[in-house]
């Protein structure tokens, strides 16, 4: 028993002497291990030899029970004995890890050391006085205020006056009562005079018109009374051939004109019955013997029922014409009934004309007339196709005002338009952007045709007019342009290319050009200055005069194609006084639109305009 008492005793005495280097070991392995070094085994002073114990002992008992007890009888302790004999242990020795940092990057900015307080303005709140409305129904909108008139007192005549080269004279006035939803009646007179560079080329064109229009809540009515006074010199004559006498004399031509209309107001109501009358005319003289007067009353009648249309189109068309040589009456009557489809993506019209030809000559025809349009893009592009046939009454004032150099006892033969066959596309490729182009064929009986009637050796200097007795074919294509950018800038114009076929041998489409182009443009700056121009660009023409030289003959004169570009310009220095200038002809051709009869050449004017 006493042996069992001393080994307990022995064994608690060495436990409680190795515990303490046990925890300070523990304690030192706990720190961060960043790199472990081993060095090689450094010769160790001799020291007692004691069990070592392992690092993870947590309590004295598990220290007691994981003691390791060095075996030094067995082999004599030569593992663990130095050259003296003594024993030895191999310590590891453990470093804390020491972090080595590079150079910091350095933020080259200067911190802003001013004091800046952005201003805050005080805010006031004002509670809103309204009524809850739980109502969700649509709501009325409100009327939209009319925008402020630009000028306070609106203007109801104007005048101007201008000057210029050629010895031009100009003038405009324009008349009217104001504004007035149920009357208005008003007027004007225009002149303008030139005189070229040749002799007595000199021309004038005088105009003067009233009119009114009285607008009740089912008719409105309508009329003016016009006077146009046109004078010119038979100026023309072969330059390279001047002839010994020429025969320059005045011409004038004399036009009164009325007209009257009686139609029933529009209103976008389903099954409308429309109607309307119109009657017009006019007396015509010239300077010579050639009188003429028209007639001509006509109306139509409309029934609407929903997209269906019904119709009746109607005119008697009375003239006579004198000359010297001939006093005869040539009238017309023309019967038109139709029938109209329109939906929303297409219009069809069907129907015929009717016309009735009496007086010197008589004859009865009777031609298509149809149309159909169909939406081939939506809002944008409309196709569309026609028929039609008509007969064209031969006037003395129509052929004047067309060609000023006449002579007198014009042959007068009316034109038939047989067949007019047409189609193309129309509609806007952008917004203000719009356009027509159409192809077309007709087919003509008695075309009319100037042609030179000269005779130098007397000095006649005059045209006539002949007829293509067949069927003569014209077939071309025309197209047209509107461009209208804003309210300040509009840009249109119209091309036509046309080809003859004529009936008759021997005969060409004298002075008929086989292309035109008219074009112009409109700019509005600042409200105050308006740029406005114009070209015209003809093809050459042909007529039958043959020039000649000693004992030759040259047939066929030919006048060769021209442009002919004019501007203007208009300044608003108020609201009622302006400034304007026009330049015709800046490129200065010299250009003919008949034989011998030139054109004038560069010549500008100018004036002032004044409203009130």
């Amino acid at each position: 028993m006493k042996f069992k008492y001393i080994y307990a005793l022995l064994t608690l005495t060495i436990a409680l002497y190795f515990v303490p280097a046990d925890a300070q070991t523990k304690h030192k392995a706990k720190k961060p291990v960043a790199k472990v070094v081993t060095k090689k085994p450094a010769a160790k002073k001799p020291t007692n030899t004691k069990p070592t114990l392992k690092a993870s002992a947590k309590t004295l008992g598990d220290a007691a029970s994981r003691v390791t007890v060095t075996d030094t009888t067995k082999k004599g302790g030569k593992q663990n004995a130095d050259a003296n004999g003594s024993l030895s242990e191999e310590i590891v020795v453990t470093t804390a890890y020491k972090p080595v940092l590079a150079d910091a990057v350095k933020i080259r900015r200067n911190p802003d050391l001013e004091d800046k307080s952005p201003f805050k303005a005080p805010l006031t709140y004002i509670p809103i006085d309204k009524r809850l409305e739980l109502n969700t129904s649509i709501k009325p909108l409100e009327a939209m205020k009319r925008p402020a008139e630009q000028d306070s007192v609106p203007t109801n005549n104007y005048v101007k006056v201008g000057l210029g080269s050629l010895k031009t004279t100009y003038g405009e006035a324009y008349f009217a009562n104001g504004r007035d939803d149920a009357l208005q009646v008003g007027g004007y007179l225009k002149h303008f005079a030139q005189n070229g560079n040749l002799f007595h080329e000199n021309s004038a064109k005088e105009e003067a018109g009233v009119f009114g229009k009285s607008a009740g809540d089912v008719n409105n009515i309508s009329g003016r009374i016009t006077y146009n006074y046109n004078s010119n010199y038979f100026y023309g004559f072969d330059q390279l051939n001047p002839p010994a006498v020429l025969q320059v004399n005045k011409q004038h031509f004399s036009t009164l004109g009325a007209e009257g209309e009686l139609a029933k107001n529009y209103k976008d109501v389903e099954n409308d019955f429309t109607y309307a009358l119109k009657l017009k005319g006019y007396v015509f003289s010239d300077a010579y013997k050639a009188r003429e007067s028209n007639v001509v009353l006509s109306g139509f009648l409309n029934q609407t029922v929903k997209q269906f249309y019904a119709g009746l189109a109607a005119s008697l068309d009375l003239s006579t014409q004198k000359d010297s040589l001939y006093d005869h009456n040539n009238s017309l009557v023309r019967l038109n009934p139709y029938i109209k489809f329109q939906g929303d993506n297409y219009k069809i019209d069907a129907g015929v004309n009717i016309v009735d030809q009496f007086g010197y000559s008589s004859s009865f025809y009777i031609f298509p007339a149809a149309r159909a349009e169909l939406q081939v893009i939506p809002k944008y592009v409309r196709l569309f196709v026609e028929a039609k046939g008509d007969v064209n009454r031969s006037s003395i004032h129509d052929f004047s005002m067309e060609n000023p150099f006449l002579g007198q006892n014009i042959d007068l033969r009316n034109s038939v338009d047989q067949l007019d066959i047409a189609a193309g596309l129309k509609g806007t490729i952008a917004p203000g952007f719009g356009f027509k182009a159409t192809i077309f064929r007709n087919q003509i009986k008695n075309m009319p045709l100037f042609v030179s009637d000269f005779d130098f050796a007397t000095g006649y200097n005059r045209f006539k007019v002949i007829y293509d007795g067949g069927r003569s074919r014209v077939s071309g294509f025309t197209g047209e342009l509107d461009y209208k950018a804003s309210e300040d800038v509009d840009i249109f114009g119209r091309v036509e290319f046309k080809d003859y076929q004529m009936a008759t041998p021997n005969i060409q489409p004298w002075n008929l050009p086989k292309f035109k182009l008219t074009a112009g443009t409109v700019f509005t700056i600042n409200n105050k200055i308006t740029v406005s121009g114009t070209l015209l660009i003809r093809g050459s023409t042909m007529d039958p005069y043959q020039v000649k030289t000693g004992a030759t003959t040259f047939a066929n004169s030919s006048i060769t194609s021209f442009a002919d570009l004019s501007a203007g310009v208009d300044y608003k220095a108020t609201n009622r006084f302006s400034v304007f200038v026009h330049v015709n002809n800046i490129l200065n051709s010299s250009s003919q639109s008949w034989l011998f009869y030139p054109d004038y050449g560069f010549n500008i004017f100018g004036g002032v305009g004044y409203s009130f």
